[in-house]
């Protein structure tokens, strides 16, 4: 089932339920995948990748207003932010540990055969596309750097 007729479902259950948070996240994922869809260039469908990307964008949004609003101490707004937070990783593929992308970036590393930081550029490359959705960028290429350091 695509995302877009998970969101379909959801919303639907969301209305019914008379859920404010559910059917406002869920309509910002809505608008997100049209508005996608409708892009220049656009084939008029979007893949399971463009999808993941797509969500992770509006995770990381999320994530960056909500610590705003705690330093700023606002927690209305902030309590806003967690909830829609919620529902979106709910549509996310789950992300690995850090233990697990650790082992998965040591056999990258160990099948590109890197052994300095010069090295960096090809693991990372490897490591983007096999990982994406699974694992944070910056998570990933932090533990990169700490074992082509090794």
């Amino acid at each position: 089932m695509s995302l877009e007729a998970k969101i379909m479902e959801s919303l639907k259950t969301a209305m019914k339920a008379k859920d404010e948070v559910a059917l406002r996240t869920l309509r910002a994922i809505k608008a997100a995948i049209i508005i996608e869809k409708t892009a220049e260039g656009a084939s008029g469908e979007i893949d399971e990748t463009t999808e993941i990307k797509m969500l992770q964008k509006m995770a990381k949004q999320r994530k960056d207003s909500l610590q705003i609003f705690e330093q700023q101490q606002r927690e209305d707004l902030a309590s806003k932010e967690r909830e829609e937070l919620a529902i979106i990783e709910q549509f996310l593929p789950a992300q690995m540990s850090e233990e697990e992308i650790k082992q998965a970036l040591q056999q990258i590393i160990n099948t590109v055969g890197a052994s300095s930081m010069a090295d960096l550029g090809k693991v990372m490359g490897i490591a983007s596309k096999e990982l994406a959705g699974k694992a944070d960028g910056k998570v990933i290429a932090t533990l990169v750097k700490e074992l082509l350091q090794k």
